[in-house]
Order: C-alpha cells, then structure tokens, then sequence
C-alpha cells in the first residue's frame, strides 16, 4: 500500500487548522493559534504518557512508569521554551486582535486540565486512579504501609534512608517529583508570559489572567514527597 508523508500525517488538515479571526487577518495572529495549538498536541502527549505510567504503577510496576515520566519532564521542558516564541510578539500587536478571542480562553483548556487531576492525588468520586494512587501501588507491592500519612512519611524516609536497597522506588518518587517541578516550571512560565503580554488586567472568558495563574504556583501535585524533605536527618 502506497503512502506518502502528507497522507500519513495528514497535514493537509492539520495546516488547515490555523483559522485566524481577525479581519483583516494580524500577523502575529498565526503565532498566537500556532503556539496554542502545538500546545495542546503536546498536552495530549503528554496525557498519553501519564496515563501509560499510572496503569503500570497500578498493576505494581515501577521501571517503565519512569521512562514515561522522563518523557513527560522533556515535553514540560519544551512547552516552558514555547513561551519564548510567544515573546516575541509584542503587547501592542497582541492587542490588535485580542478582541477576536472573543469569549475563548486559555482556562478553558480541558487538556490542561487533565492532566493535573491524573497526577495529582484522587480525589473524592474520581472515576480513574491518579498517578499518585499508581505510586502507592507500587509502595504496597513492594510490602510498605501507605495506609496513613504517618506510615507513609515513614516509608518514604526508609527509602531516602536506604538508597542502596530501595534504589528503584527512590527514582520513582524522584520522577514524580521532578514531574511536579516541571509543571510547576510551565505554569509559572505562562503567569509570566501573561502578565508581559496583559499585565493585571482581567483575562478572556471572565478569568482574572495573571491573577488566577499565579494564585496556584504555590500547588504541588505530591506534597508528602515535599515535605519528607524537612523530616530528613
């Protein structure tokens, strides 16, 4: 069967996905939707990664969850550079098409979403295990009590302690970790970029813009693993 790379990416349609609204059309329109839109192809990555490593934590597995997280840390990484690209369009020129937004914003990325109720802790009625459930599995299988938070700070200082024999589990709670640092990098990064491109003024779709972004740069998606380094001796 003959196929080409046009076919196979389908990029006839994807190319055609950049539909500025701005009449007539503003340069840095384009660059706008096209740094959005790569985002949420890399969100969708991402998501596909996440979900990969918390069924493998699920069924108590604890070395391929880490090369999905590696991964998933390389993409965090290169979303915080895309706001680099998004900075070099200027407030002004922004704000020459900023009103064809309309009522769209960025808040309303359900990708985006996603993937902070997929690594964070359950929550009470979630439907799906988090990452976070996937790494107390893993806990359980390896024989330690994750039962309260008190057994639980206790087993992550066993293993901070005793790297030698608890080698795999200490790289996978440091993956987590550094999953955690990446998306707080990215969330950070895009407060910032919001604020050189609007400064305090409210946001599309009634968000607060730079307000509502950096509120929750203080989240963590894992804070025992935060806070058992206070407890180290």
């Amino acid at each position: 069967m003959s196929l080409t790379y046009d076919e196979y990416l389908r990029l006839p349609a994807l190319l055609g996905q950049r539909r500025p609204r701005s009449v007539p059309v503003e340069h840095d329109e384009l660059l706008f939707i096209t740094v959005h839109q790569a985002c949420e192809l890399w969100f969708r990555q991402m998501l596909t990664e996440l979900a990969d490593a918390r069924d493998h934590m699920m069924a108590g597995d604890g070395y391929l969850p880490r090369l999905r997280l590696r991964r998933c840390h390389v993409i965090a990484r290169m979303l915080v550079d895309q706001f680099d690209v998004l900075d070099t369009m200027s407030p002004p020129d922004f704000l020459r098409f900023r009103d064809a937004l309309g009522s769209a914003s960025g808040a309303q990325s359900a990708q985006f979403r996603e993937i902070e109720l997929l690594s964070g802790a359950s929550r009470p009625g979630a439907s799906e295990p988090t990452l976070w459930d996937g790494f107390l599995a893993v806990l359980v299988k390896a024989g330690f009590p994750v039962g309260t938070k008190e057994d639980r700070l206790a087993t992550y200082l066993e293993i901070a302690g005793n790297r030698a024999d608890h080698a795999a589990l200490w790289d996978l709670a440091e993956a987590l970790v550094e999953h955690d640092q990446a998306w707080s990098a990215f969330r950070f990064r895009h407060a910032l970029t919001v604020e050189r491109q609007i400064g305090r003024r409210p946001g599309t779709a009634g968000s607060t813009g730079a307000a509502h972004l950096t509120a929750r740069l203080g989240e963590r998606f894992y804070p025992e693993l935060w806070e058992m380094r206070s407890a180290l001796r």
